[in-house]
């Protein structure tokens, strides 16, 4: 089957597959986007359709596992955040007094930091840090697995001995 048969075969199910994705999205804007992600990763993928399998049956499969991972994104987007504005509420009672400098010296350091790693560890320490699964930075990257686990593991400890000064840092009393 040709590339344009396989898009042709795939658009004709999207009534099938819009129906399928209200059912996990309640929406319909996310819905179609959830259509999409799907049809992209289909077309995207489409030498790893066997001939002869149940097309629908894979579309289907492509569009739960993306609406998972999408889901597991935003969860931890949304669990970043509700810990960020925790840290920030409580940070906030006690740094009305302190100088803002300060912080804005910090994320420089954090910066600069990120800036020194090599982009062999950068990419995926980042991407990673977005909330990527491995094999997810593995697959975009064209790297094995354990080359992207290794990448991140070696950035941490980079990003560790670069910003050791603020773990030895007692913010609460203000002494080193």
């Amino acid at each position: 089957m040709t590339q344009s048969e396989f898009t042709k075969q795939a658009s004709a199910l999207s009534s099938s597959l819009r129906s399928y994705a209200m059912r996990y999205t309640k929406d319909q804007d996310d819905a179609d986007d959830l259509i999409q992600d799907t049809m992209m990763k289909a077309i995207k993928y489409y030498s790893k359709f066997e001939q002869g399998s149940n097309l629908k049956g894979w579309l289907f499969t492509i569009m739960k596992n993306t609406f998972i991972n999408n889901y597991r994104r935003q969860t931890i987007t949304n669990n970043l955040i509700s810990q960020q504005e925790e840290i920030s509420s409580v940070d906030l009672r006690y740094s009305s007094s302190r100088n803002d400098a300060e912080g804005s010296f910090i994320m420089k350091d954090i910066h600069k930091a990120l800036e020194t790693l090599p982009e062999q560890y950068a990419i995926p320490f980042v991407k990673y840090f977005e909330g990527y699964k491995y094999h997810e930075i593995a697959e975009e990257l064209n790297l094995p697995m354990g080359t992207v686990k290794t990448r991140i593991h070696v950035a941490r400890g980079l990003l560790q001995t670069y910003l050791k000064t603020y773990a030895k840092f007692d913010y609460k009393k203000g002494l080193a």
